[in-house]
């Protein structure tokens, strides 16, 4: 199972913040990712800095022969043709998408190297704006670090 998170609070090229990312879930069903579900848009507060426009928030469940590193560099790509320019860590932007889980792989992070692929995503279980999502797609999912469903970290939160 091959997670994407999608976000987006700000006007870009594409739209509107919700026009984004409807246009980001048809952009992940193209070339070599194929859309499997996506799930409902949901409008979020934003995570770190408040003081901010709320966000559209889903997560899709894709499939593709990419390696994870590969797929990062395409979900780079499309957040950067969504008018994506990288600023200050959870400050406002167009679309951000984020690799939550490939298949159950563990990537660690190694030393201080930003921008590393860490898998699962190490922020999962805080985060409700991909909780919620990812419990409405794909309910049986389970942290491959945590062992916990979508649905009982939401519970803890």
């Amino acid at each position: 199972m091959i997670l994407v998170a999608l976000g987006s609070n700000q006007n870009g090229p594409w739209g509107t913040p919700e026009q984004t990312v409807k246009r980001a879930i048809l952009e992940l069903n193209s070339g070599p990712t194929k859309l499997k579900i996506a799930s409902s848009l949901i409008q979020t507060t934003p995570f770190g800095i408040i003081n901010q426009p709320n966000f559209v928030n889903a997560v899709v469940w894709i499939n593709t022969a990419l390696a994870p590193q590969a797929l990062l560099r395409l979900l780079h790509m499309i957040e950067r043709n969504a008018g994506r320019r990288r600023g200050r860590r959870w400050g406002p932007r167009t679309l951000d998408l984020d690799l939550i889980d490939y298949n159950g792989q563990k990537i660690a992070q190694k030393g201080l190297v930003q921008k590393a692929l860490v898998l699962p995503h190490p922020g999962i279980a805080a985060r409700l704006f991909v909780l919620e999502p990812i419990a409405e797609i794909a309910p049986g999912w389970k942290h491959s670090v945590n062992h916990k469903t979508a649905i009982s970290m939401i519970r803890k939160l």
